[in-house]
């Protein structure tokens, strides 16, 4: 129960309330569950969902691999949610594995995944979300109703999830 709570009405409430997707943000993060490289492939295999990396491998200590291991739920859920309303093919190409930039929302911590770049998740991103200002590094970004925040890197899509958005 306290796990629907937190993914569902929590932020329901917050938006109907008027808070910003930042203090959304701030609930999600306080109370998150991580999986297992095993529960998490699990979740997305079963939803239609693809991974691979250019070492072929899921080690999380190793960069060129690409790991699922201490992924909050909430990211999975929201890759999922994301393949659901979409309706496009997803490629995890980053999780969790060393080589990515550190910071609380960062891969490392569970919070981001990269995705490959494909026509159809770009243009879902386009017609969907709302332009935001750009990155710190330049790169453009949208941001989901959820709060979650979609950058553009040119070669893959980099998604923060707050929260699973919508799950």
């Amino acid at each position: 129960m306290k796990s629907l709570l937190r993914r569902v009405l929590v932020p329901a409430a917050a938006l109907i309330v008027g808070l910003l997707p930042g203090v959304i943000a701030i609930e999600q993060a306080s109370a998150v569950t991580k999986l297992s490289q095993s529960t998490a492939a699990s979740i997305l295999s079963a939803a239609g969902i693809t991974w691979s990396s250019s070492g072929g491998c899921t080690t999380r200590s190793n960069s060129s691999c690409t790991s699922f291991e201490q992924i909050n739920d909430s990211t999975v859920y929201g890759v999922r949610t994301l393949k659901q309303a979409s309706g496009c093919a997803i490629n995890i190409t980053g999780g969790t594995e060393v080589g990515h930039a550190s910071g609380t929302y960062s891969h490392y911590n569970g919070y981001k995944v990269d995705i490959s770049k494909y026509t159809c998740v770009g243009n879902y991103i386009h017609n969907n979300f709302t332009r935001i200002a750009n990155r710190g590094d330049g790169y453009a970004q949208w941001r989901a109703a959820s709060g979650n925040i979609y950058a553009d890197e040119l070669s893959h899509w980099d998604i923060t999830y707050y929260n699973c958005g919508g799950c």
